[in-house]
């Protein structure tokens, strides 16, 4: 009989808490899996005590997940080497600013054989300049393949176990089906594709999307407005895929890794909360994101500097209006007030596909 499939899920946040509830159910009633899930934890002091040892206590993540009892199989484990190395299966989901150092960490101290899965919404400088996807930096610094989750998957309504769908991109249909088991559940829907960078990096641009919705939410512009946003940003998501990872299927822009979580993303997520706040405010975003994110970090500025950065590379800023406009926001070149004169009359938005 073959060895059952060991998961560890890297990363403990609000969103991996809420993933261990999904991956820490399935692992224990289905066969193919070993009952025991490891998950690294960042370690901290929580009122004189150790979250890891909070966590094994009382299966529950006091800070980043509060009132929502973890499975009991999942083990909160503080060193990364120690969690992840006997795992078939590494999930990875922390700030994808962390994600280099993991990676060193980790080389050479995980099974050959394993394979990852990224649920990190974010991108990397390149070395020299441009876009690194995370997958592929996982790809690289391990050694192994890795394939990407993204969706509309709010992480205090997937905890709460609402109904909604994700995305699985995947090439492999053999490692997409133990994926599929892995993650499936009555509330939490997967449909695997196999266009796995587009899925990516929808699961990036959509965050920068948000601090335009968020601003025009501040200055209290009203819906139609924020639609219109919310549409250009869409139309940009695909151009960008289209120009920077040819080959993509617009088909993939429709599914929940695209415009579902483009969706809610700019009516429920921190992004857009913390840029309307910049608006309303007066404070500057590091100060909201400190004020307001109980050290969680945001991703939408850094994205969409990042994508910026690769932009003026291309010169091609103009060809992006509602992207540069929204990073010109963030980094203080243009009011919040700029935000529609930047996109009304541009010509890049007077076409469709």
């Amino acid at each position: 009989m073959a060895d059952k499939t060991k998961v560890c899920i890297v990363g403990s946040g609000n969103w991996g808490s809420a993933i261990a509830k999904i991956v820490g159910f399935n692992a224990k009633r289905l066969a193919a899996f070993d009952d025991r899930v490891t998950m690294y934890v960042f370690e901290e002091m929580i009122n004189g005590k150790k979250l890891t040892e909070i966590i094994n206590e009382t299966h529950e993540n006091v800070k980043y997940l509060p009132g929502h009892k973890l499975p009991e199989n999942v083990v909160a484990v503080p060193d990364v080497v120690e969690a992840a190395k006997d795992a078939d299966i590494l999930i990875f989901v922390v700030p994808h600013q962390f994600i280099r150092g993991l990676g060193t960490a980790l080389l050479g101290k995980i099974k050959p054989t394993a394979v990852g899965l990224s649920l990190i919404k974010g991108f990397d400088v390149a070395e020299g300049g441009g876009i690194d996807l995370i997958s592929h930096i996982i790809t690289r610094h391990l050694k192994i393949p890795c394939n990407v989750l993204m969706g509309a998957n709010l992480a205090g309504e997937v905890a709460d176990e609402k109904f909604c769908e994700t995305t699985i991109g995947c090439r492999d249909m053999k490692v997409a089906q133990i994926f599929r088991d892995l993650f499936q559940t009555d509330n939490f829907r997967v449909v695997v594709v196999d266009d796995v960078d587009a899925v990516e990096v929808c699961g990036a641009l959509k965050n920068i999307v948000a601090c335009g919705a968020g601003f025009v939410d501040g200055m209290k512009l009203g819906d139609n407005t924020k639609a219109a946003v919310i549409r250009l940003g869409l139309m940009e998501m695909i151009k960008f895929v289209d120009v920077f990872y040819p080959g993509s299927k617009l088909s993939t822009f429709f599914e929940s890794c695209g415009v579902a979580d483009l969706i809610t993303t700019c009516y429920g997520g921190r992004n857009r909360k913390v840029s309307e706040a910049f608006v309303t405010s007066g404070k500057t975003i590091k100060q909201l994101e400190d004020e307001m994110l109980n050290g969680q970090k945001l991703q939408g500025p850094i994205t969409a500097e990042e994508v910026n950065f690769m932009l003026k590379n291309k010169n091609m800023e103009a060809k992006f209006p509602l992207f540069t406009a929204i990073h010109k926001i963030c980094t203080g070149q243009i009011k919040p007030q700029n935000l529609i004169d930047e996109v009304r009359h541009h010509p890049e938005h007077m076409q469709t596909f």
